[in-house]
């Protein structure tokens, strides 16, 4: 192997669109005696933010908030972390946009895994929206949702990097592709219109796509066997492709070495990031067994349906109160039999909305949040819909559950 062949090709200065990937939207947070790269500071923002503290408390495959074993998104992040940062730095290629691209890859997830999204999806198109999906919604976290206070008090919108964001939007590794290299143009992000529609605009973002494919892996299928998912039958299946790839067990320090090695050992700027193709046949069988045998195995129907059963109900608790630009004041008046969830929604309302508070108290809130206003004044359902999915979308396993019980409290 040999390490830096993609040293000429990393976003760095000298690359020639090394600043049309460092650019900001809104360049507000710029100091002249700051020691970090770009990249380092939308890291430190990635992982101050709101959205990355709940992810300690989002599914990543298996429900199991009281177990302290099983795999939570957030540590599905660091693990993306942990592969991709390995694989840049022997590489070549800039550790600081890879790792920051990493931290931020699945912000945008909904409670309970890949089901939130299901019933999310189902909520969208009532309205005529398309479907949820995690990548363009964790854009929409980090552009329009998150907010930092400033060195003045305000809280504003992260105003990330362009790099960043992009690799964010198009991480999606659930989309086949063998051999990945970056596209050549700069787009407009809002372009996507489906996960893995468009290649990342980095190398560094091809890293993080190619190492959110791998880091789940394994992880999962020791969950599934933690969990007694598996039988007898599905493990002699493991066992049977393990050996066919000269390996004793299918796990997650096999996975992830065996195809970082892979992955060092057959890249290069001119062949693209890319496995060899006996892991990447591995990688293949693995990736499907995980789908037929755990992914979709019907031991999930249960689960499946309270999940679809909590998201749906507090959807159309809040989506039944609509009153167009009174809606906030509307829904203040049940603040005594719902706390939990009024408080919180209105808030929300309040902070991404140009509609006035009626209490001096909101009203001296509201003025501290200097970000974008994107529900305007509630104007259609549509748009009132949407501030429901972002509010729903943020919540952690235990905030929903929590929020579902106040529904059932008959208060």
């Amino acid at each position: 192997m040999k390490e830096k062949l993609f040293s000429g090709v990393a976003s760095r200065e000298g690359h020639p669109n090394y600043r049309l990937h460092i650019q900001r939207e809104i360049p507000m947070y710029q100091r002249r005696n700051d020691i970090r790269s770009p990249y380092e500071r939308d890291y430190t923002r990635i992982l101050h933010s709101l959205a990355y503290r709940r992810l300690k408390h989002k599914t990543q495959v298996f429900f199991n908030i009281d177990n302290d074993h099983i795999c939570t998104r957030m540590e599905h992040v660091q693990h993306v972390e942990s592969v991709s940062c390995t694989i840049a730095k022997f590489l070549g290629l800039n550790t600081d946009l890879t790792r920051a691209v990493a931290m931020g890859h699945d912000l945008g997830h909904a409670p309970f895994g890949h089901e939130g999204e299901i019933e999310l999806t189902a909520l969208r198109k009532r309205y005529g929206m398309d479907r949820f999906w995690h990548e363009r919604n964790s854009l929409r976290m980090i552009d329009d949702i998150e907010v930092l206070e400033d060195a003045e008090g305000f809280s504003r919108n992260l105003d990330l990097t362009y790099a960043v964001r992009d690799g964010i939007i198009s991480h999606c590794g659930e989309v086949d592709s063998n051999i990945l290299r970056p596209r050549e143009e700069l787009i407009d992000l809002s372009q996507f219109n489906e996960p893995g529609q468009f290649q990342p605009f980095t190398w560094e973002g091809c890293v993080v796509k190619i190492s959110d494919k791998i880091a789940y892996l394994g992880r999962d299928i020791e969950d599934a066997i933690r969990l007694d998912f598996l039988g007898v039958k599905e493990l002699a299946e493991l066992r049977r492709i393990a050996r066919k790839h000269g390996e004793n067990e299918i796990n997650t320090t096999v996975i992830i070495h065996n195809f970082i090695i892979s992955i060092c050992e057959n890249s290069s700027p001119e062949s693209g990031i890319r496995l060899s193709e006996e892991y990447s046949e591995m990688l293949n069988e693995v990736r499907s067994f995980n789908l037929e045998k755990i992914y979709l195995n019907p031991k999930f129907r249960y689960y499946k349906e309270y999940v679809a059963l909590m998201i749906r109900s507090i959807f159309d608790f809040f989506m039944e109160k609509y009153k167009g630009s009174e809606t906030p004041n509307a829904l203040e008046e049940l603040s005594r039999a719902y706390p939990l969830m009024i408080r919180d929604f209105t808030q929300h309302l309040y902070h991404y909305s140009n509609i006035v508070p009626l209490s001096q108290a909101d009203r001296d809130e509201q003025l501290k949040f200097k970000n974008k206003r994107i529900y305007g004044e509630l104007e259609t359902e549509q748009i009132y819909a949407q501030a429901i999915i972002d509010y729903i979308s943020g919540m952690t396993d235990k905030y929903a559950q929590a929020a579902f019980n106040e529904l059932l409290s008959y208060r």
